[in-house]
């Protein structure tokens, strides 16, 4: 599934005329990249969900032939359900019995989406993350089985790890690993059954770390990942090249 419903705040002006899966890298528009790099890793069937100028995604897939892909419209032009009310939503699109990868639009990356795939057969739900710094990070085990999520600006702590006696300072002594998340997911039908208790609209982190206690969720560290979050005219300007020097190295 590709989420591609977002109002693409932070990439205005260009998204005050097209939605944000629209934007151009090079001369693609975002959704065809992560689209092309799903079907390189043997992806035949994808979910794309819509709000934001929905009419112009579905008429631009309509225009590729859906690139020769079974490629089906989450709609939620009706109202924007966040991450996790978007996956909710979606499920009657999904495979009942083959977990579901979950890729942001705005995400381009060197990941190995098929190993991705492979590796979460172990797991309710597996999390792409990294060491890369940002504000927000999720709070995991040495077993990398995740147990909350932290605010390092705030101090804001959230997860079973909260209601521990002594609130984690997130130093080494806590023994929890901090990552941050990539927008990159595996989420298998067994937890996916778990949202029919959720509302219409709730963020799949929140979801997360709600059902974190009694389901196995857990991360995914690259340590050779090379990931840029093209959600912001800043990193636009250098998507271009970042997304050259992957294919490079991937022999693209």
């Amino acid at each position: 599934m590709i989420f591609a419903a977002g109002l693409g705040t932070r990439l205005r002006p260009l998204t005050d005329r097209m939605p944000k899966a629209l934007v151009p890298v090079g001369r693609k528009p975002l959704l065809q990249h992560v689209i092309e790099k799903l079907a390189r890793a043997g992806f035949t069937r994808i979910v794309v969900n819509v709000h934001h100028f929905a009419e112009q995604i579905i008429d631009f897939l309509s225009e590729h032939q859906n690139f020769g892909l079974d490629i089906s419209v989450s709609d939620e032009r009706e109202m924007l359900l966040e991450t996790g009310g978007g996956i909710k939503k979606a499920i009657p699109l999904f495979d009942p019995e083959r977990p579901v990868l979950i890729h942001n639009v705005d995400i381009l990356s060197n990941i190995d989406l098929a190993a991705t795939y492979q590796a979460a057969a172990d797991s309710d739900a597996l999390l792409v993350v990294s060491q890369r710094e940002t504000s927000r990070y999720l709070l995991f085990t040495p077993e990398r089985n995740l147990v909350g999520w932290t605010n390092i600006q705030t101090g804001e702590v959230r997860g079973p790890i909260a209601a521990q006696p002594t609130r984690p300072q997130l130093q080494e002594q806590d023994n929890t690993m901090r990552f941050a998340f990539s927008g990159i997911h595996v989420i298998s039908p067994t937890l996916l059954e778990r949202m029919s208790n959720y509302p219409e609209r709730f963020p799949i982190i929140d979801f997360y770390l709600q059902e974190c206690a009694t389901a196995r969720i857990k991360a995914l560290p690259l340590d050779n990942l090379r990931l840029l979050d093209v959600g912001k005219l800043n990193t636009l300007h250098e998507a271009q090249k970042f997304l050259a020097d992957i294919n490079n190295q991937s022999g693209l």
